[in-house]
């Protein structure tokens, strides 16, 4: 097991990604924050808090997606729903998906099917705590990245957080 991240460089990096997120979208005008169900609530919704800390909860919209239906592997295992959390229109708004990790791709492109339901954005962003940069199997990238590591297939790379896990940590094992 290898840290990547110790719970230090997790709050900082999550500072610095809502700080970027901020400065590309000022004052967040017409723009949604989606947190990809289950593992990337924890992400998204820190960068939330910190978001509500330098614009004001009012100026926020935020929701939680699950993707669980929009995924192409679902057929091969029984798999268990989370909640759809979208009480707005995303209809011609600046979207940014915040999720843990982007490995393959499929999680957001899953994620792009389930936001068409919401309505057609006018743009999408990805925002990543980490990035794992050479196991793309989708022409995917994220604009926003905490971390970008190089690991091989066989590695996983766990993102623990304190309300699971007692601890923020970004672990490769």
């Amino acid at each position: 097991m290898k840290a990547i991240l110790t719970e230090q460089q997790v709050a900082l990096s999550i500072k610095r990604l809502a700080h970027q997120i901020l400065e590309n979208h000022i004052q967040l005008k017409n723009t949604v924050l989606i947190g990809i169900q289950p593992r990337g609530i924890y992400v998204s919704d820190r960068i939330v808090d910190e978001l509500k800390k330098l614009v004001g909860p009012e100026n926020i919209n935020y929701g939680k997606l699950d993707i669980t239906f929009y995924r192409d592997d679902v057929r091969k295992e029984l798999k268990i729903a989370n909640k759809t959390d979208i009480r707005f229109s995303i209809e011609n708004k600046q979207v940014v998906v915040i999720d843990d990790v982007l490995w393959t791709g499929r999680t957001i492109r899953a994620a792009l099917d389930a936001l068409l339901d919401f309505g057609r954005p006018a743009k999408v962003e990805l925002c990543v705590l980490i990035d794992r940069r050479f196991s793309r199997e989708l022409p995917i990238h994220a604009d926003y990245v905490g971390r970008t590591i190089d690991t091989f297939a066989s590695q996983k790379v766990m993102v623990r957080w304190k309300e699971k896990n007692e601890v923020d940590e970004v672990v490769l094992v």
